[in-house]
């Protein structure tokens, strides 16, 4: 008898002494400008959670997996994190719409998944569940945050460009809705939309040239980006316009830029080395010390979701998926940009987003005249969110 107690009890002290899985899957061959820093980003929030006892004595442990950048093989993937891996949790994606699939997919099986970098609004709105949070500012958010700069301007005829998929459709339409609020004389002139990483920037920006646009706003990113500044700069298309473009003053796209860097483009983005916060110190110090490198709107983003999650656990005091969700609506946490909220009423959290206007410094692209842009600021009313919400 007391040999079968001794045995009960170390098979309950082994199982309490179990690490908490995250099941991750992102895009990493295909956008590994801003996965590669991001795993840093995670791993280091890994490490620190860990050496300070995990989460009530249980360390956390991350199962990666690359997702292929597509819809189908994102599930089959977040699938084996769930039934093979035992993953008590789902992390990351990139594309909006492999997070779109991902998101359908937890809310089938009834696992909590932490969308880390996917900006559709439909990921929180209209294909919203409960198990679904959303960490970084949305496409509406982060245009919201663009439009007052636009509207200053006072242009009336407006040129847009986008990648024609889920997060590009969702920015132009979300630009559309917020100048015209705000300026109903508005015209939008021309519409470039190029399948995602296949701009033909020539033509693009000849057919942009020719519609004679007063300004433009553009959704590109990546090497998309990278063409259509070039050939815009060639031709001369960016010259006496004003030019908006989301994402472009994050590093990972204007690093590669360099001595291309249009200069006076409004952009949201992060100018980490002028950030002097007490958070962003404390996180951009430990982050040079791990990695020997800068850190990129990805390292922000892996890093804080690792910590949402574990702030969730604790206060769920459960891997119980049900009793996550509960404790991740309206959960208050610190972030490397300070405090931030995540919304009860849509699973989407406050962090916010920098910004500015591009210029050149030593050869390279550089922020300025930037502030601060805090996402709870730039949300649709409750009202509005209800409607869209289906749950």
């Amino acid at each position: 008898m007391k040999l079968l107690l001794l045995a009960l009890l170390a098979a309950a002290g082994s199982a309490v002494a179990q690490p908490i899985k995250i099941g991750e899957l992102n895009s990493y061959k295909v956008f590994p400008a801003f996965l590669e820093p991001y795993k840093k980003g995670f791993e280091l929030a890994i490490e620190e959670i860990n050496a300070k006892g995990g989460i009530n004595g249980r360390k956390l442990e991350i199962v990666s997996r690359d997702d292929g950048g597509t819809p189908g093989d994102a599930v089959r993937v977040a699938e084996e994190l769930i039934s093979r891996e035992k993953a008590d949790v789902l992390m990351g994606t990139f594309a909006s719409n492999v997070g779109l699939a991902v998101a359908n997919l937890a809310a089938q099986r009834k696992v909590v998944f932490l969308a880390a970098e996917p900006l559709t609004d439909k990921i929180v709105w209209e294909n919203g569940n409960a198990y679904t949070f959303r960490l970084r500012p949305s496409t509406y958010m982060q245009v919201a945050m663009l439009v007052p700069e636009a509207a200053k301007l006072k242009k009336k005829r407006w040129a847009i460009v986008y990648p024609n998929y889920e997060y590009g459709q969702s920015a132009t339409e979300s630009f559309k809705k917020l100048l015209k609020a705000v300026q109903p004389d508005v015209e939008f002139v021309a519409e470039q939309a190029s399948p995602l990483g296949k701009i033909d920037a020539g033509a693009v920006v000849q057919a942009l040239a020719d519609a004679k646009p007063d300004a433009i706003f553009s959704s590109l990113f990546a090497a998309d980006l990278q063409k259509f500044v070039r050939e815009g700069n060639t031709r001369g298309l960016f010259a006496d316009r004003s030019v908006f473009n989301l994402l472009g003053g994050e590093p990972e796209y204007l690093d590669p830029l360099k001595d291309e860097t249009p200069e006076g483009w409004w952009v949201t983005g992060y100018p980490w080395s002028d950030i002097k916060t007490l958070e962003h110190t404390h996180f951009r110090q430990a982050y040079e010390k791990r990695w020997n490198d800068y850190p990129r709107v990805g390292s922000v983003v892996g890093y804080t979701a690792v910590y949402a999650i574990a702030e969730g656990l604790r206060k769920a005091g459960s891997t119980d998926p049900q009793k996550l969700s509960a404790a991740l609506a309206g959960l208050q946490m610190e972030s490397p940009f300070g405090r931030i909220t995540w919304r009860a009423i849509d699973h989407q959290s406050t962090m916010g987003a920098y910004v500015g206007q591009l210029a050149k410094k030593d050869g390279r692209g550089v922020m300025v005249n930037w502030h601060y842009a805090d996402g709870a600021r730039y949300q649709p009313s409750d009202a509005e969110i209800r409607k869209l919400r289906k749950d």
